[in-house]
């Protein structure tokens, strides 16, 4: 068994043996150019063996593993035990021999850093940044081995715990090795990030320099001067008083000390020293093929590099269709879908599959390529229209771009290109039987994909979906549906610039569109107050749903009285909307016919909350506020100067927009429960693949690409560790956050509202509801976990239609995503809910149970005393 390796004779694919960091020193050690201070790795085999000194420790992380990483006195305790205890094994006499004899060939006495090294550690999806321990300047063989002690103990510091849990690691599953490695005493030292690790851009080297050891910097006790170098120039400096360094002791350990006064305010490295460590980051990032956090140190005007880690907090880039190098900028699909959660693989590749335009991938979200649509100054002004109305974040974010005039070049107009475009190329009638007859064409188009879905299995039914999948474009893309969902969208915007023109009113149309006809969705959260009224005469029905905790209920329930009628009404309900689900763009979530009990809580509050009959008195007093809206603004209006025209010119596109706009969420409708039946039946083919042994289980067939899975189904082969990766990969994005816009330098562009009219403190965001409420905010980030009463504002990332049967208990919105046109704004209107949306950061901000007042006119939030 070889318990100590020399740095020299490792790489990267020994992580299991030596763990991420030595992994990585050895890798770095075979670039050239590259310095790296002497030293050695004491393997995972030597953690293995003083572990199994102690075979109580196997009993305390199986404890460790079932502990909840917010139950923070717990996990501290008990990871202080664990560490304790492997502090308190002696190192067997042949494993201390080993390390004792690999120092002595490293030369003359000196210090030595002694450095955890875990084998889940610097990885390309989990860097471990500081989560175990690193000791400096230690001196002398029995303080190196009482140090290599401490550093196997780190691996269950109370942060590594934590850290581990919330990135779903098994904390048996890791093994810690250690780094030994001859101690440098720099003149100068700190960190490279070769990508800008605040807005993500690929072609900007980032450099934090100070005088002495880097852990000054590190552990906050000095600032860094900052150096930005993109092209082999420095485009951007920072020089920070330094007024203290922390420098290596003669006999072991570190001091700090004193920057005389003149220093303070040099910088720590020249221009050229800059620039030469940006083309010695540039050198590494090429040999690992990633963006690279290094730390390196300077001694002699020679640069030494200690680490280099992956940097895993930057946002992927899409890959182009096309290798042609131009910039491109991408907007985000997810903002404009009202999901930014990450997507399995299946579900990308039918979203992709399905869509009308091209749609690329990166960090498991959609990304569309906008670059064509900017370089157009005709389909520009279109695009930016739309997207401002749609989320003002986006538009701002691509007119950053746009203000950098270099990055995209201006071409010819192609002529109309947009949806906006395309749907006022045609006027549409305002007749409801439009509306009525692409319903029903909507509905004959999926009742035959079930029809005909049957009868295919195997390689048939691939092929089958691929040609369905046209169709549902023909029908998605019919123009007449474009031109209806635009009529709608078009007639709110009318009324609302005209209306504040003319009469000085914010947003009327929100009391305008109130209970309009044909909205599939706010029906669906008002058929869930129908159901709790079935319910509610039944104490034991609802007792027993209070007690409810997997998907299989529904069968209990019929043996109680007013079981089967409640069983009944919940069925019906989940006939008519049981593909919905959260974040229901992904196919592989969990739908409401697969889950019924997701329901469950949002069905107690409707019992608890409202009286018999209220699904329909909401609908006639929304009804009866717009149609007494809709006299009061025309009274007003024939007061006017040409009053009498600018009347039948509102009444007409109220009369529009009560046709139409109920159907903008009826196309979503559709897609969702086509995508439905596609999954039943790329489910089944799983289970084939599971009953004949190609797949551990069915729900690994998401972590397939569509075309993956007909291979697989074709073939009876899968790659297990192809899947595997994707598993963890699909972890790793959750930590994620995505941008509205992405720039194929990896620059994720934010965008900002740029007002000044709220209040000092008050958090802005888009009015896409009118109203003031004032309420508790409920922070709710799982909509089977929502716990609400009346009058309670909900705050949530973001909403799509499955939240719909929250809305009717809550008394506002706060969402951190969302537009004017989006569906949570939709049914905030409908159900005349005060909302604001696009809040950036709403959810950590605003905490579960605060008093907040809710500006839906103005668009602000403020939080309350």
């Amino acid at each position: 068994m070889q318990y100590v390796w020399d740095l020299q004779d490792v790489d990267g694919t020994q992580v299991a043996v030596v763990g991420g960091k030595a992994a990585h020193l050895g890798e770095l050690s075979r670039v050239d150019g590259v310095r790296v201070p002497a030293g050695f790795c004491v393997s995972t085999d030597a953690f293995r063996r003083i572990i199994a000194e102690a075979p109580a420790i196997e009993d305390r992380l199986g404890e460790l593993s079932r502990l909840d990483p917010d139950d923070r006195e717990p996990i501290r305790a008990l990871s202080a035990e664990i560490r304790r205890t492997i502090e308190g094994i002696a190192i067997p006499d042949d494993l201390a021999a080993a390390i004792t004899d690999a120092l002595a060939r490293l030369g003359e006495p000196t210090g030595y850093a002694v450095r955890s090294s875990a084998t889940a550690e610097d990885l390309p999806t989990a860097s471990f940044a500081g989560q175990q321990d690193t000791y400096l300047n230690i001196v002398g063989p029995a303080a190196i081995l009482r140090h290599v002690s401490r550093c196997w103990a780190s691996l269950f510091t109370e942060r590594a715990v934590i850290y581990r849990r919330r990135n779903d690691i098994d904390h048996r599953a890791v093994r810690m090795a250690v780094v030994v490695q001859r101690m440098v005493s720099p003149d100068a030292s700190g960190i490279l990030f070769t990508a800008d690790p605040v807005t993500g851009n690929r072609r900007v080297t980032t450099v934090d320099a100070g005088f002495g050891l880097g852990e000054a910097l590190v552990s906050g006790l000095v600032n860094p001067d900052v150096f930005k170098v993109r092209d082999g120039e420095i485009v951007a400096r920072t020089v920070a008083a330094k007024q203290r360094a922390l420098h290596a002791l003669p006999a072991g350990g570190t001091r700090e000390v004193a920057i005389d006064a003149p220093q303070q305010e040099q910088p720590a490295l020249t221009d050229a020293q800059v620039v030469r460590l940006a083309q010695l980051g540039r050198r590494i990032e090429a040999h690992f093929g990633s963006p690279q956090d290094i730390e390196w140190c300077l001694v002699d005007d020679d640069f030494r590099i200690v680490q280099s880690r992956p940097i895993t907090t930057l946002f992927p880039i899409p890959v182009p269709a096309t290798d042609d190098r131009e910039n491109r900028v991408y907007a985000s699909v997810g903002h404009q879908q009202m999901m930014t959660d990450p997507m399995k693989p299946l579900g990308l590749s039918l979203w992709q599959l399905m869509a009308m335009v091209p749609m690329h991938e990166a960090g498991g979200r959609l990304f569309v390529d906008v670059t064509r649509h900017l370089a157009s100054p005709e389909s520009r002004a279109g695009l930016l229209e739309l997207s401002g109305k749609s989320d003002p974040l986006t538009r701002d974010a691509l007119e950053t771009v746009l203000d950098r005039e270099d990055f995209v070049a201006t071409l010819p107009d192609a002529g109309p290109t947009g949806l906006r475009e395309r749907a006022a190329s045609a006027p549409i009638e305002t007749d409801p039987a439009v509306v009525t007859g692409l319903i029903e064409r909507s509905r004959a188009s999926v009742a035959a994909l079930e029809r005909d879905i049957r009868t295919k299995s195997g390689p048939a039914l691939f092929d089958f979906l691929l040609e369905d999948f046209e169709e549902h474009r023909r029908v998605l893309g019919d123009p007449l549906n474009m031109r209806a969902i635009m009529a709608g969208m078009d007639a709110t915007w009318w009324l609302n610039d005209k209306l504040r023109e003319w009469l000085g009113e914010k947003n009327a149309a929100d009391t305008l569109t109130l209970s309009a006809p044909d909205n599939v969705t706010s029906e669906m959260g008002l058929a869930l107050l129908d159901v709790a009224d079935v319910i509610r005469p039944y104490p034991d029905v609802v007792a027993f749903l209070q007690g409810v905790e997997d998907e299989g209920f529904l069968n209990e329930l019929a043996k109680l009285d007013g079981g089967p009628e409640a069983r009944d009404a919940i069925e019906s309900y989940l006939d008519r909307y049981g593909m919905r689900c959260v974040g229901e763009i992904d196919i592989t979530r969990p739908r409401w016919r697969e889950r019924p009990d997701t329901l469950v809580p949002a069905l107690l509050d409707n019992v608890r909350l409202f009286e018999p009959g209220a699904a329909a008195r909401r609908f006639e007093q929304g009804r009866q506020a717009a149609q007494q809206k809709e006299r009061d603004v025309l009274f007003r209006l024939r007061a006017l100067p040409d009053g009498a025209h600018k009347a039948d010119e509102t009444k007409r596109m109220i009369d529009r927009v009560r046709t139409f706009i109920g159907y903008r969420e009826y196309p979503k409708y559709n897609i969702v429960s086509r995508s439905f039946v596609y999954k039943r039946a790329l489910l089944a083919e799983a289970d084939r693949l599971v009953r004949a042994g190609v797949l551990a289980e069915r729900e690994d067939a998401f972590y397939l690409t569509f075309h993956e899975l007909h291979d697989a189904v074709r073939t009876h082969r899968v790659d297990g560790g192809l899947i595997r990766r994707r598993k963890d990969a699909f972890r790793s994005y959750h930590a994620l956050t995505p941008p509205r816009v992405l720039t194929s330098e990896g620059e994720a562009v934010a965008g900002s509202y740029r007002r000044d009219d709220a209040p000092a403190g008050a958090l802005v965001g888009l009015p896409v509801s009118a109203g003031v409420v004032e309420g508790r905010a409920r922070v709710v980030l799982d909509m089977a976990e929502a716990d609400l009463e009346a009058g309670d504002i909900l705050v949530t990332t973001f909403t799509d239609p499955s939240w719909s049967p929250l809305f009717v208990a809550i008394a506002g919105l706060v969402t951190e995503v969302g537009g004017l046109m989006t569906h949570g704004a939709v049914i905030a209107r409908e159900y005349g809910l005060p909302a604001v949306v696009g809040v950036a950061r709403a959810t950590r901000l605003i905490r579960d149970g605060q008093r907040i007042r809710v500006h839906g006119i103005d668009g602000y939030v403020e939080i309350l005393p």
